[in-house]
This record gives C-alpha cells, sequence and structure tokens, in this order.
C-alpha cells in the first residue's frame, strides 16, 4: 500500500510540473539541472514534450545532438549529456 501510495504522489507531482512547464511557471533548464526527486524517473523526452513549441520533432532532434536516446531518464543523464542539452535549451 505504501509503495502504490507514493506512485500515485509521484504521478500528481509529475502532472503538476508538466501543468507548470505548459503555463510557463516552472523552466526546464531548472528542472534538467536541479531535478527534484519526483523527476528522476521521468524519460528527458517526456519532460520536453511538456514544453510549450516543442513537439515530437523539436524534442527528437535535441537528443539525437545530445546522444541522449529516447528512453533515458532524468537521473540517468550523464553529467556530459545534461550540460550539453542545457546548452541548446538555452539558446
Amino acid at each position: 500500500m505504501e509503495a502504490l501510495r507514493r506512485a500515485n504522489e509521484v504521478r500528481s507531482k509529475r502532472a503538476q510540473l508538466k501543468k507548470d512547464l505548459k503555463s510557463g511557471r516552472a523552466s526546464i533548464t531548472t528542472i534538467i539541472s536541479e531535478p527534484p526527486d519526483f523527476v528522476m524517473t521521468a524519460k528527458v523526452f517526456d519532460i520536453l514534450m511538456a514544453v510549450p513549441k516543442y513537439g515530437k520533432v523539436k524534442a527528437t532532434r535535441f537528443l539525437n545532438q545530445c546522444r541522449i536516446s529516447q528512453g533515458k531518464t532524468i537521473g540517468g543523464l550523464s553529467d556530459r549529456q545534461r550540460r550539453e542539452l542545457l546548452d541548446l535549451l538555452r539558446r
């Protein structure tokens, strides 16, 4: 029951984060550079897709440029991948 409660809590926090990204209340660069615990297991592609003006094509292009697979989680990013992605997002 505890695991189920935690999973539901993580899902609801991620849903709120995606809403905040869409509305501009949260910054994608902050999420990538200093990810909260509940985002560590989220896929980078899914979080990028929540940002306005970032569709499948742009998100895929960014990941390909940084040599990041679409299945990579935010917590699984190497320092190099995180740095390159942040550089692209800040442009």
